[in-house]
């Protein structure tokens, strides 16, 4: 598989539906999970002053090798690298809207969350929930594919440690970072 078809999205993809597996999250305050991060430490979600944008996505594929067997007919599934894209795109737009910080988060390791980190110029961290020990804490949705326990696309905002806003089901991908964009812009964060 090239490069490009991780960074576009086929035109059939099936969407996501809302199955009410996110429905408990707002208002929520998050767990304290110490979740390692691709710069090397250890971010804890739940501590953290200010305004934060989580995004969430299930795997980041890797130039060259064979997403897992019908990865695209899952809903939902299709879209890691995009996502992380369109938050790289809008980053700069996010902190001038008061976004203190942006981190994706997935169950893969470090490790290989900082080759994908690396690979599309992230300037964020990337958070490793390997052992589910976060979306365990906080009920977040999750699917199995592969044998692997993978989390539900979505986006949370968090204002110190508190989910303001939750983006779930996320369809498309690409446009996850402009929706949340357009959510802070109409919801600045209190000071």
């Amino acid at each position: 598989m090239s490069v490009t078809a991780y960074t576009t999205l086929p035109d059939n993809l099936p969407a996501p539906q809302d199955d009410g597996a996110a429905g408990h999250l707002p208002g929520l305050r998050l767990p304290s999970v110490p979740l390692a991060a691709t710069d090397g430490g250890t971010v804890d979600l739940a501590a953290l002053p200010g305004r934060t944008v989580l995004y969430v996505y299930p795997r980041t594929g890797v130039p060259g090798e064979p997403l897992p067997q019908g990865w695209d007919e899952i809903p939902g599934a299709r879209g890691c690298t995009p996502q992380s894209c369109a938050f790289r795109d809008h980053y700069a737009e996010l902190r001038a809207l008061g976004v203190a910080r942006v981190f994706g988060l997935s169950t893969q390791d470090t490790p290989f969350q900082r080759e994908a980190a690396e690979r599309l110029h992230l300037p964020f961290a990337l958070l490793s929930d390997e052992h589910l020990a976060f979306a365990r804490a906080l009920g977040l949705p999750t699917f199995t594919v592969a044998g692997m326990t993978l989390l539900k696309r979505m986006a949370l905002v968090i204002d110190a440690g508190a989910i303001a806003k939750v983006f779930y089901p996320v369809f498309p991908p690409d446009r996850s970072a402009a929706d949340v964009v357009a959510w802070i812009r109409d919801n600045p964060a209190r000071p």
